[in-house]
């Protein structure tokens, strides 16, 4: 297996990775804020570190990684829906985390191994918060307890941004019981009606920041390999992240490479419900099929920026029919599933997670399946395109029920068959004309029918 390489923001260069523990990596991605339907930005996050943890486990081994991936279910966005909606946060949070799982499950992103919620772990953050009182890094100021920047000689090491460039570019909160204007919140007074707990500062709530640091250590420990999210986190919630954690355990690297996501676009612009350009992952897949969706997303550089566009998503499909149809064509032979995932596609996701390199490698090994002429021959490509595109998230589903979904047209399913199976007859019978004739029939309605080795198959057109 080939050594894995890594574009490391905090070093701002490509790493090769060495991680702590080989028979246990340990990687942390932020997830969502559940207040709303999962969008774009979510989605693209979530399946390029999904693809990160599948090539992980090819490298160390299926049992050998640990993957947390946290829910943020108390944050100022859940209390604005229930003020506008009326509805309880413990119902907004319960109904879009469950939106969230349905769309990332219709994407082929895998579970993590831990997915903590931010609310179940509130006594962990108050010990935090303590620790960076005890060590001199937090102060309490007006019933809140706030992290001096002052107190860490490196704060901005992450994000590379001096104090200036960092007051000027990021969304602070101007207030006066702040002895720096960077001065982050760890823990806030909740007021009535607001959801909170119980600290040593009153009945409050913690910092958006807090909860990734606790969650972090408490499954990874202090220190732990990779740190992943979209580059719009890199600050502040990431810099602060580390500035908290570092602080706190002092003695400890906390994560040692991150990696970023590049911005998401929609047709060349940031993606803005002003703009009207929002799209979320249910509504795209009530119109595309996700796994054409998912491969948009992977086409292009992980750490590139990506731009979204219903162009894209059609050619997308057009490249999953391709891929499918040459697995319809061989559905004549088995899979040898001690077939391992080509070299050079394993060559270029270790490189820094080089999917669109990849991709280029399985479109050699479909044109390869699509020409060969024995069934040995046959079961060797279909075997080596289902193991490389597993890496991927890719080819998961049936071949026949890839080209179906959606075929609503004149004609239901049970008559297609009825029809298929009348053919087949006629055929037998050398009745030609009525075969061509159903043929057509099908055609109109806009299904095609494919003569294979192991039978008639259909698909919409």
């Amino acid at each position: 297996m080939p050594e894995m390489y890594l574009h490391n923001t905090l070093s701002r260069r490509k790493e090769k990775f060495v991680p702590l523990d080989e028979k246990n990596v340990r990687m942390y991605v932020c997830g969502p804020t559940v207040y709303d339907r999962a969008h774009l930005g979510n989605a693209k996050s979530a399946v390029v570190f999904d693809v990160f943890n599948r090539v992980l486990r090819q490298v160390y081994g299926q049992d050998h990684v640990t993957y947390v991936s946290n829910i943020t279910d108390i944050d100022d966005k859940i209390l604005n829906k229930h003020q506008e909606t009326g509805k309880p946060i413990s119902e907004i949070t319960r109904e879009t985390y469950q939106w969230y799982l349905d769309d990332m499950h219709a994407l082929n992103v895998a579970d993590p191994d831990f997915r903590p919620r931010a609310t179940e772990f509130v006594n962990e953050m108050i010990e935090l918060v303590e620790l960076l009182l005890k060590n001199g890094h937090a102060y309490e100021a007006d019933g809140h307890v706030l992290f001096s920047v002052d107190s860490m000689k490196n704060y901005g090491y992450l994000s590379g941004r001096s104090m200036k460039e960092m007051l000027a570019g990021a969304r602070i909160e101007v207030a006066g019981y702040k002895k720096n204007a960077a001065d982050f919140i760890l823990w806030k007074p909740s007021e009535a009606g607001q959801p909170g707990w119980d600290s040593p500062w009153g009945y409050g709530r913690p910092g958006w920041h807090l909860e990734c640091s606790a969650m972090s250590s408490k499954y990874l420990g202090n220190s732990f390999d990779i740190h992943g999210g979209g580059s719009d986190l890199i600050f502040p919630h990431h810099e602060n992240e580390c500035a908290q954690s570092m602080c706190a355990h002092p003695d400890d690297t906390f994560a040692r490479y991150w990696v970023h996501a590049g911005m998401l676009m929609v047709d060349g612009v940031k993606m803005s419900k002003s703009l009207g350009n929002f799209y979320t992952v249910n509504q795209l897949i009530g119109e595309y099929p996700a796994e054409a969706l998912r491969l948009l997303f992977i086409s292009t550089h992980y750490h590139q920026p990506f731009n979204f566009t219903f162009d894209g998503l059609k050619q997308a499909k057009s490249v999953l029919d391709k891929f499918y149809n040459a697995l319809l064509k061989s559905a004549d032979v088995e899979i040898d599933a001690s077939i391992r995932p080509e070299e050079r596609v394993m060559e270029a996701l270790c490189d820094d997670l080089n999917t669109p390199l990849a991709l280029s490698v399985i479109h050699e090994i479909v044109n390869n399946l699509n020409k060969a002429e024995t069934a040995e021959e046959r079961k060797k490509f279909k075997s080596l395109l289902v193991a490389s595109a597993a890496v991927l998230g890719l080819l998961y589903q049936d071949p026949e029920s890839w080209f179906k979904q959606g075929a609503d047209g004149l004609v239901e399913e049970a008559e297609i068959n009825k029809l298929i199976e009348e053919r087949a007859l006629a055929k037998k019978e050398k009745n030609f004309a009525r075969a061509d004739e159903i043929r057509n029939q099908l055609k109109t309605a806009g299904i095609l029918l494919e003569d294979t080795p192991s039978g008639t198959t259909w698909k919409k057109a």
